[in-house]
């Protein structure tokens, strides 16, 4: 098809999701074409630093050969199988090929889409346990402010983020919510920019998790949270510590702890798991996006033996998990995964250390601009918060300042999706120095550019 044909019919009957389509009246979504490395090409051959990692998913780069490799030998054997009384060599390789990364601890394996589901899969199954043990009356959850899970209802119940949340509020169910480990301007008064969350915290911002599980406990399943950093949030990086404390309270007020490692895992954070930082087991853990290496939809949800015991027994008992999806571990997708995980086999996420360090210092060179608020990073994720360097404040809502940066960037062979006016990069794990170089003087120019235009805000 032509660049006109596909512009046409997008515009005429596509719906694009997190997209006011309002905004693209006067202007065109970019026709990609082709991906290699940490580049995307549109239908003109133009080319952009997929800064995004197509929705932080990709860590390897675009079109990894190995990955491509085991897609190309699976169509061959098998396309797809229910998974319900069925198994196949590709989920099972999968999950013996998984199992070398987490802890012996987390040994049941549930398989399903993506991201949304996989923390839809963890609500319902913390749930159930507790049901499934007597327990009754624990049928809460606790969740943090600007957290994000996904979209489906369950995931939107324990998402703090008004903006995606807030109209949806008829449709969920209660849930406690607490304030977030926000080191950026943090009320106990660590330090003046959050950077790495290195800070002498002793987490002192979870005395409020601490009252309400004391007063609550009988009530409550479990609590949620994305461990080190919530990504939608901003980028919100915090100290592990954090994570510690929350582990304590867990286990002193019987509830069980959900680590959403759906945007944090598969060496995101310099680790291949976020919680390893730290060395706190969650119960539930929620796997996707990077799974597959960012190409085909697959997700996990790993739990305990404790957990999937309470499940166990005789059909008429009706403690079965009655839980499941059509395309439940895809041969296909389990192949693309199986391709992702031996990848960080021959080539461990630690090797890849220097390269991350780079990346780090190059963020944190941004903290002296005028127009950065905040500077945060974690392993190759980085954020930076935008400012009137006139005033140090944000700028009006209204003016859509990160929004403008983003349609800049495009300009400058980047993609910028900022988060409000946070600017970030997710950056695939085998990014080189160079590109790093290139991707860090465009996003400078770009943000240059862009606040110029608002020099009439000096007041």
């Amino acid at each position: 098809m032509k660049k006109d044909e596909i512009l046409k019919i997008d515009r005429n009957h596509i719906w694009h999701p997190f997209t006011q389509m309002k905004d693209y009246e006067g202007m065109d979504h970019i026709v990609i074409t082709r991906g290699k490395g940490v580049k995307l090409y549109d239908i003109d051959n133009n080319y952009y630093y997929d800064t995004v990692s197509s929705w932080w998913t990709n860590i390897f780069g675009h079109n990894n050969k190995h990955i491509n490799h085991k897609i190309r030998s699976q169509l061959n054997s098998l396309d797809h199988v229910i998974f319900a009384g069925m198994t196949h060599p590709y989920a099972v390789r999968v999950v013996e090929l998984l199992r070398n990364f987490l802890p012996e601890k987390l040994s049941r394996f549930f398989f399903s889409d993506n991201g949304s589901t996989a923390v839809e899969v963890a609500i319902k199954m913390a749930f159930q346990y507790w049901q499934n043990i007597g327990r009754v009356e624990k049928t809460k959850f606790v969740f943090f402010e600007n957290s994000y899970h996904g979209d489906t209802i369950g995931a939107v119940s324990v998402g703090g983020i008004d903006l995606y949340h807030k109209l949806y509020k008829p449709l969920m169910f209660n849930s406690y919510q607490i304030r977030s480990p926000k080191c950026y301007n943090c009320i106990f008064s660590k330090q003046k920019m959050t950077l790495n969350a290195d800070n002498g915290c002793n987490a002192e911002c979870m005395d409020q998790l601490e009252k309400v599980l004391e007063e609550n406990n009988g009530n409550i399943a479990g609590v949620i949270i994305e461990p080190l950093i919530q990504c939608a949030a901003g980028m919100n990086v915090y100290n592990g510590i954090v994570l510690k404390k929350i582990r304590e309270l867990c286990d002193r007020y019987e509830v069980l702890l959900i680590f959403d490692e759906v945007a944090t895992g598969f060496g995101r954070t310099g680790k291949m798991f976020a919680f390893e930082h730290v060395d706190v087991l969650p119960d539930i853990i929620c796997l996707s996006k990077g799974l597959t290496g960012g190409y085909l939809p697959l997700a996990l949800t790993v739990t305990t033996e404790e957990i999937y015991s309470a499940f166990y027994d005789d059909y008429f008992s009706y403690k079965t998990f009655f839980h499941g999806h059509s395309y439940t571990a895809n041969p296909i997708s389990c192949s693309a995964a199986i391709g992702t995980l031996e990848n960080f086999i021959k080539k461990p996420i630690a090797k890849y250390k220097s390269g991350m360090i780079y990346f780090n210092e190059k963020v944190c060179s941004l903290k002296d601009e005028p127009y950065v608020g905040d500077v945060r990073y974690i392993g190759f994720i980085g954020a930076i918060d935008i400012v009137n360097p006139y005033t140090g404040k944000s700028y009006p809502e209204k003016e859509r300042v990160g929004f403008q940066i983003y349609k800049e960037s495009l300009k400058n062979n980047l993609i910028l999706r900022p988060l409000g006016d946070t600017i970030y990069w997710l950056l695939p794990i085998t990014v080189k120095k160079k590109d790093i170089d290139n991707i860090f003087l465009k996003t400078k120019k770009t943000i240059n550019n862009v606040l110029e235009r608002y020099t009439w805000l000096k007041n």
